[in-house]
């Protein structure tokens, strides 16, 4: 997935790369997935690729890394939706409508700083399509990166609990790629939830690019979220492969720095396991077709 590095925070952080053809997507879907695939077979059991909550549940409990095919940005699809139906049955079990960009089902939004997400059209009949598809397959439908429109569109639409991956709060930093309170009410009356983006951009107050941001600025956002949905309605949303993220988290192997922030914060060790897993098991149980 291309990414964009963001630029002075008052202003758009990037041109957006150009729209990506069906085709060219599909290849590079497949290349991907399937090296997913191979890493599964050459970790004797170490790895699994999880297609049913159950699945995952065991995974869990027995200490295995359980991998989830996850698709940011849904141009590898055809607007027949001929590969849904394909991929699903290879895999899929979650997908991302857009990235911040447009394709033929919807509006991903760019990359701004004190400008609503109120950037554009709706889902198209295509992507009206993809919506009730995934709720008939059992895909997650993840509203990350979705424009404001898109995202109420989906929100009539679907049958399945709202769920954006990777997002924050707009009411604490005002990025085009965060949620309005109001986006944040409708996810919580649906049972869905909030993973918690760590990138520092959407984190910070002022929007600023800056690595050295305290792990303090994403603990706001677990807040903000758990006070104004529930803490059954936060979870760790990461965000890790492209973005910047605060010097003290780093990667992975920081999240017990974070977990220990959040318990500083007031966050209780059940507060932890729900946010940790419990809440993404529930939403997976009420979505995925077992």
């Amino acid at each position: 997935m291309l990414r964009a590095e963001p630029g002075p925070a008052v202003d758009p952080w990037t041109v957006l790369p150009p729209p990506v053809e069906q085709p060219f997507a599909l290849r590079m879907a497949m290349s991907l997935t399937a090296t997913l695939f191979r890493l599964e077979e050459e970790s004797a059991g170490e790895l699994q690729v999880v297609r049913d909550a159950p699945q995952l549940r065991r995974c869990l409990e027995t200490g295995t890394l359980a991998a989830i095919l996850h698709f940011e940005g849904a141009e590898a699809i055809d607007p027949q939706l001929n590969t849904l139906e394909v991929l699903y049955r290879a895999g899929l079990r979650s997908l991302g409508l857009v990235w911040s960009r447009p394709n033929a089902f919807a509006e991903g939004v760019p990359f701004r700083f004190n400008t609503t997400p109120d950037t554009g059209p709706g889902l198209t009949a295509a992507g009206r399509d993809l919506v009730q598809a995934c709720n008939r397959l059992g895909i997650l439908v993840d509203l990350s990166h979705l424009n404001e429109r898109g995202f109420w569109d989906v929100a009539e639409l679907s049958t399945a609990p709202l769920v954006a991956t990777h997002s924050n709060a707009y009411a604490l930093s005002p990025a085009t790629r965060n949620l309005l309170d109001a986006q944040l009410d409708a996810i919580k009356a649906s049972g869905g939830i909030v993973g918690v983006n760590f990138a520092v951009s959407f984190s910070r107050e002022d929007g600023a690019p800056e690595a050295d941001t305290p792990l303090e600025a994403l603990v706001r956002h677990f807040s903000y979220l758990a006070e104004r949905m529930g803490v059954e309605h936060v979870a760790f949303g990461s965000d890790f492969d492209g973005t910047t993220v605060p010097n003290e988290l780093g990667d992975a192997a920081g999240l017990p720095r974070l977990v220990e922030a959040l318990r500083g914060a007031g966050f209780s060790e059940g507060d932890l396991r729900k946010m940790g897993t419990e809440n993404w098991l529930r939403v997976l149980e009420r979505t995925w077709k077992s």
